[in-house]
């Protein structure tokens, strides 16, 4: 039987955004591959629970073609919603040994000059958790291919770096990247963060900020520059403390921006104009 929904956190003071979103991947919607269990109702479901906590808008990010497609949409049938297309780090070996990456960048390419509600070529960088070292040079290709297709559509440009921060991190500094860097579910330490901050990156952090063992992380927040700072949850993974390994939602970002203004000393209200305020420089606002 799957693990219960957590219940909704108390409401925000003011609105925030998630600013990282896989809804598609949330029981009951068919890309996703979550199961049998169709009990989820769906987007409409999960904006109106986010908004009654007043997490009102959501970045629903797409990481294949499937999702990327789902994901612009989306952001076509939601007000509240805009996009973000990529071929995830993962999906690059993948598709090079099947012989279609070049044809799946350039779709990619398409669905991020397609409308104006996709606001963002990511999630894309290294991971080199689940790759193994055949994939990399693979995996950079496409990140730079990513960074390019940003670049030159003048979209944000979303990361995902999973154990390879030095190379993510040579990548952009050897690349022209576009105005707008976000750093996704940021897992790096205060150094990284002070490197990312000096050069004008968002730094976004989700649910794990919140973990008994992040220490690292909270020390990574605690330097962070207000003006750079986003939060996300990742859904449906990363779900935060207390209520780790059952499903997550947009509706459970209180608990996180909460837990960020503990670290950072400041009230509420502060940290949620903040947020809002930063979501709208990353992605324009909507």
């Amino acid at each position: 039987m799957p693990a219960a929904d957590p219940p909704a956190p108390e409401r925000l003071p003011l609105p925030v955004t998630d600013t990282h979103c896989h809804m598609d991947m949330a029981r009951g919607e068919p890309h996703a591959g979550a199961g049998p269990d169709q009990s989820w109702a769906g987007p409409a479901q999960a904006l109106a629970t986010a908004a009654a906590v007043n997490v009102t808008r959501v970045v629903q990010i797409g990481c294949d073609l499937p999702g990327a497609s789902w994901a612009v949409d989306a952001a076509q049938r939601f007000p509240e919603v805009v996009a973000a297309v990529a071929l995830h780090p993962n999906e690059a070996p993948r598709l090079a040994a099947e012989g279609v990456l070049d044809e799946a960048l350039a779709e990619i390419d398409r669905l991020a000059e397609s409308s104006d509600r996709v606001r963002a070529v990511g999630e894309t960088g290294l991971d080199h958790y689940r790759t193994g070292g055949d994939g990399h040079a693979v995996q950079e290709a496409s990140f730079r291919a990513h960074v390019e297709m940003a670049r030159r559509h003048a979209k944000a440009l979303v990361i995902h770096d999973r154990d390879a921060h030095a190379d993510v991190l040579r990548v952009l500094d050897d690349m022209q990247v576009p105005e707008c860097v976000v750093f996704h579910c940021f897992s790096g330490d205060a150094a990284m963060a002070v490197h990312c901050a000096e050069r004008g990156w968002f730094i976004s952090f989700a649910g794990t900020v919140t973990f008994a063992n992040a220490a690292r992380l909270r020390e990574a927040l605690s330097v962070t520059p207000m003006d750079r700072l986003l939060v996300e949850t990742d859904a449906p993974f990363l779900t935060p403390h207390p209520y780790r390994g059952r499903p997550n939602g947009s509706y459970l970002v209180p608990i996180t921006v909460r837990r960020i203004a503990e670290v950072l000393g400041t009230d509420l209200e502060t940290t949620c104009a903040v947020l809002q305020r930063n979501t709208n420089r990353a992605f324009g606002p909507w």
